[in-house]
């Protein structure tokens, strides 16, 4: 006898409830309970709704999505109600998944039950009354939520659905496990109040709980390891996948005798031990306590099952974002200097943030390298990319550039060697599918590089660029100038490209910056903004530390520091996280970073400027007004351009060496004092001369006379100075 005509012998219908389409389909059995002419029919979910009891059309609604969620089965009463709303008959539903297994993570919008229903007494009607019907389905636990059970009110289920959605966001922004168990701690609970919370994880084949809420207790001294074997609760629920409901301390006597006397003394009287399943695998528990009485009606259920989901997401995202956290620290700690050697007369400070997300690894670095000559060369630069290809090509770069420099070569060598070495290694990639063909042309991968190479005792910068930022200079005074330093192309790009060097002095008290582009870019900001707003906290910092600088500087551009590191590898910051994009950073400054004394302002700027260079003509004159930039005098400031330009195009036209320019600035703002001087190796004096209206020569000394307040020429072992002075507080000469 077919199983189909076994139900319909006894009054029993089938209901396929679809949640994905909307639709459910009555056998002929099922259609004439709902009141509906006896025949098989599909129709839509408000059809059906309309025929059920409001009140009880939401409790169907509740155990449906909590059978989902627990992978139970789903009992309710319903009454069947006529188009005037009066009852015409009572039907006990059971429900059950489609495709139920055991740990599976079914959807809570995406799902279809199967179901039998049959036609019941009242449910006032004394037991046994009942007529008979589908008792077990199956050793799966039932939802029961009987139609005399008092509804819950729409104020309350609101206030739950309300709750689940704040619950869920505030896991979702979790980033570590103490934070996801803080979040879990501090959630209110609609309608009870549990007194506490204990999360376990598994781990091999003992369960170990991880976070504790709750009054203080010992019980990390009673659940410290339990053995996934034994018969507790917790380990229970880990086996089955099934959550546990003990309502009442007999209950839970009786069911588990040998774990009873472990929680007795908590003085507890209900608990939920529910499974924290991720992608059909259990990672762990969580139990639930509770002071007073609860009954887990299966609003309460749906609840707590919905929040162990929620957790268990939770969990396993942070878990994974903190292992791969701890890979990226690792890898960058084998990837930066050890420890920062000292340097006599100065100090350096320095930062390294990854980028966020991800396994949080980059190609950005920084080096600290005492030189055999007995300088120092610091090294930042950047890789392209924020993966682990990046990470490697960084590690490899940066050992090479270690070795060229140890071997005693100039700044300029040293880039040169390094981008042929990157551009080798890329070349030498292993070649892949003639499919892939494009992929691995559009991997290649390029560096920028900044190369100071630094002297102690003089304060003189060899710089060497390779398509990096500029680095900034603050004055004691705290004015901000960017000095123009020659650039290369980026590392890999032309093999046998040239890095010209560029000679800076760093003047007692003076501060050098170096960063990568992470550091300027923040916040969508464009590369001028960010250098603008940069220089805005560089210049007003006043503290006399270079650590406290460095994290100022991180805290202006990206908001308070997350994580960072320093040279020794030791992270800091007051959470985890990361910033839109690698962050490195060097500081390096004159007296071994000792107080800047603000009270006697001076800046100072020296760069030489080669015959070969012409165009740093214009890098000067750059200088010159930024180190001019709050002038009172605006005429003052362009006659001093003028006056710089023309010297240093006598010095490289007339003379065959290199030209050097200092330009000082001394005083209290309103009265201080300029003075610049042009220095070559030619033993020539200057010579006055009278040219005519339009001769383009010969003017540079009656410029000097009618500009600057003061000039003169002093002769030198080799070669000679040509200087003049400009005061603030004084009209220029010409000026009557």
């Amino acid at each position: 006898m077919r199983i189909e005509d076994i139900l319909a012998t006894t009054g029993t219908g089938l209901l396929r409830w679809d949640n994905v389409t909307g639709m459910s389909t009555l056998d002929a059995t099922a259609a004439r309970l709902f009141g509906l002419p006896p025949e098989e029919v599909t129709l839509p979910e408000e059809v059906l709704r309309a025929r059920i009891n409001t009140f009880d059309y939401a409790e169907l609604s509740s155990v449906a999505a909590l059978a989902v969620t627990e992978g139970t089965i789903a009992e309710a009463t319903l009454r069947i109600v006529a188009e005037d709303g009066t009852v015409v008959r009572h039907v006990r539903l059971r429900l059950a998944l489609a495709d139920q297994s055991v740990g599976a993570e079914p959807e809570l919008s995406d799902f279809v039950l199967h179901g039998l229903m049959v036609e019941t007494a009242p449910p006032h009607t004394p037991a046994g009354a009942e007529p008979g019907g589908p008792e077990d389905l199956a050793e799966t636990p039932v939802v029961r939520s009987p139609a005399t059970q008092t509804p819950v009110t729409g104020d309350l289920r609101r206030s739950r659905e309300a709750f689940l959605l704040e619950a869920g966001q505030a896991l979702a922004a979790t980033q570590t496990t103490t934070e996801v168990l803080r979040v879990v701690g501090e959630l209110s609970m609609p309608g009870f109040s549990p007194s506490g919370l204990v999360v376990f994880g598994v781990k091999g084949d003992r369960l170990t709980p991880i976070g504790a809420y709750g009054p203080r207790s010992s019980v990390e001294r009673l659940f410290e390891d339990i053995p996934l074997a034994s018969d507790y609760p917790g380990t229970v629920v880990v086996r089955t996948g099934r959550a546990l409901y003990l309502a009442s301390p007999e209950e839970y006597r009786r069911r588990f005798p040998a774990a009873w006397s472990l929680v007795e003394p908590y003085g507890n009287r209900a608990w939920a031990y529910l499974p924290l399943l991720v992608g059909g695998r259990t990672i762990g528990s969580w139990l639930v306590a509770f002071r007073e009485p609860v009954h887990f009606t299966p609003d309460e259920r749906y609840v707590l099952s919905a929040v162990a989901r929620m957790l268990a997401q939770a969990l396993s995202r942070v878990y994974v974002q903190e292992s791969m956290r701890e890979l990226a620290d690792s890898l960058q700690r084998t990837m930066r200097p050890a420890h920062r050697p000292d340097i006599p007369g100065m100090a350096v400070a320095s930062r390294y943030m990854p980028a966020g997300g991800g396994l949080q690894v980059g190609g950005d670095w920084y080096d600290v390298i005492p030189l055999p000559c007995g300088r120092t060369a610091l090294v930042i630069g950047d890789v392209q990319g924020h993966d682990v290809r990046a990470a490697g090509v960084m590690a490899q770069l940066r050992i090479a550039l270690r070795a060229y420099a140890s071997e005693g070569h100039r700044p300029d060598a040293v880039l040169s060697r390094a981008s042929r070495f990157l551009a080798g290694v890329e070349a030498d990639e292993p070649q892949r599918a003639e499919d892939d063909a494009k992929t691995s042309l559009d991997d290649h991968r390029f560096a920028t590089c900044l190369y100071v190479e630094a002297d102690p005792a003089t304060g003189a910068l060899d710089i060497a660029r390779a398509g990096h930022p500029d680095p900034v200079v603050r004055m004691p005074d705290g004015a901000v100038l960017t000095p123009t330093v020659t650039a290369g192309p980026p590392l890999g790009v032309e093999p046998d490209t040239d890095y010209p060097i560029t000679r800076l002095v760093l003047g007692r008290g003076e501060t050098l910056l170096m960063c990568t582009d992470g550091l300027i870019e923040a916040g969508g900001l464009d590369y001028e903004t960010g250098l603008e707003r940069l220089r805005a906290a560089l210049g007003s910092h006043r503290e006399d530390s270079l650590e406290k600088l460095a994290d100022t500087l991180i805290r202006t551009m990206h908001g308070p520091p997350r994580r960072h590191m320093t040279g020794t590898g030791a992270g800091r910051g007051a959470r985890a996280g990361g910033y839109e994009d690698d962050i490195a950073l060097l500081l390096l400054s004159r007296d071994g970073g000792a107080p800047v004394r603000w009270r006697a302002p001076s800046r100072r700027i020296v760069l030489s400027v080669g015959q070969d260079e012409p165009a740093r003509v214009a890098d000067a004159r750059h200088q010159l007004r930024e180190l001019l930039y709050d002038w009172a005098v605006e005429d003052q400031v362009e006659g001093a351009v003028l006056l710089l330009s023309e010297l240093l195009t006598n010095a490289l036209v007339h003379t065959e060496g290199d030209a050097v320019v200092v330009a000082e600035l001394t005083g209290e703002h309103g009265s201080r004092r300029l003075r610049l001087e042009v220095a070559d190796r030619s033993d020539e004096l200057p010579h006055r001369r009278h040219p005519g209206e339009l001769a383009s020569r010969g003017r540079g000394l009656l410029l000097l006379e009618m500009v600057a307040h003061r000039w003169g020429v002093d002769p030198r072992g080799e070669g000679k100075s040509i200087w003049f002075e400009l005061h603030e507080d004084a009209e220029a000469a010409w000026g009557d």
